[in-house]
């Protein structure tokens, strides 16, 4: 059971009502999501957030979806949606650098796993400026936390495999930023990497090969829609893995520490609201993480024959039994 909230609230900014005077009444405003391989979840949390806001889906707004399979079409979604008028466009971290000047005039809200400012696509936190607002978990620095944790859970082994993808914008932030927690842990990193998942084989041949003692997924969004493969091939390789997203011990993976990403988009649904009455994006503060979550999958451990340390399952919010 989880025993902390998933993160604060946005402040009297956000939380205070919002005029209406600005939403045209009888109007049926478009609200495009754009999503590059997160899985249908996401599109259900933000119909829920929207449905917690009074918005009717085929009454007052429409949903546009749109998913790719890859990132090769999504400059091609984008610019479709752009010039289909919609109101706004919720759109996935991996999905922004496509973007372009597609949507220059919609205005965009994020969630994305990164530093936003650090990415370039907004000028501060407090105040984004132009036409993009959203939610961050700033993952690049969990990445080296997870690492952390992985070392609490099996202080004796020395060799970490790392599965990730160059197909993530922020790949050398990420790698820079675990490299240098490892060297301070005493850790050695192998690195595989598998972009679809029809490169997770050869991925888990190679760190079987490697002899490593665990495995860390890194937070690269496109990475998120394989967690079940992951496990299925973890647990053929008897590999501990820890990951950034819940669904991983959820599916049979020993653990995770995040941000609930649907949890997120959940929340995206509150500035899609402040925007369509009317407020600007680069007026509404860019929502940062402040609570992630500790899940451990107690069964798993035991079926790997480890013994988590009780300080560990203490710090959990979810055991999983």
């Amino acid at each position: 059971m989880n025993r902390r909230a998933f993160m604060a609230g946005l402040g009297a900014v956000l939380a205070a009502p919002f005029a209406a005077g600005a939403q045209q009444p009888g109007k049926i405003y478009r609200v495009a999501f754009l999503t590059v391989l997160p899985g249908p979840d996401l599109v259900d949390a933000l119909r829920q957030g929207l449905r917690e806001h009074g918005w009717r889906e085929g009454q007052n707004f429409v949903l546009e979806e749109r998913q790719s399979n890859s990132d090769e079409n999504v400059s091609a979604l984008a610019d479709e949606l752009a010039r289909s008028n919609v109101d706004v466009i919720v759109i996935t971290a991996n999905g922004i650098p496509y973007l372009g000047n597609a949507a220059a005039n919609v205005p965009v809200v994020f969630g994305i796993g990164d530093d936003p400012v650090r990415a370039g696509y907004v000028a501060s936190l407090a105040r984004p400026g132009g036409h993009m607002t959203g939610l961050t978990s700033l993952n690049i620095g969990l990445d080296a936390k997870r690492l952390e944790i992985l070392k609490a859970a099996l202080p004796g082994v020395r060799h970490i495999g790392v599965l990730t993808t160059r197909h993530d914008p922020a790949y050398a932030e990420r790698a820079a930023a675990i490299e240098q927690s490892a060297r301070a842990l005493g850790l050695q990193l192998k690195i595989f990497e598998a972009w679809n998942a029809e490169r997770l084989p050869e991925a888990f041949d190679a760190a079987t090969r490697a002899h490593v003692g665990a495995l860390m997924v890194l937070g690269a969004p496109v990475l998120r829609a394989y967690q079940r493969e992951i496990v299925a091939h973890g647990a053929k390789a008897r590999l501990p893995v820890i990951s950034a997203w819940r669904e991983l011990p959820e599916a049979g993976g020993l653990m995770s520490y995040g941000t609930s990403v649907p949890a997120m988009f959940r929340r995206a649904a509150t500035y899609v609201d402040r925007i369509l009455k009317g407020a600007k994006p680069g007026e509404l503060p860019v929502e940062q993480a402040t609570t992630f979550e500790l899940v451990i999958n107690l069964k798993t451990a035991k079926s790997l024959g480890l013994t988590i340390p009780p300080s560990l399952l203490a710090r959990a919010d979810q055991v999983i039994e």
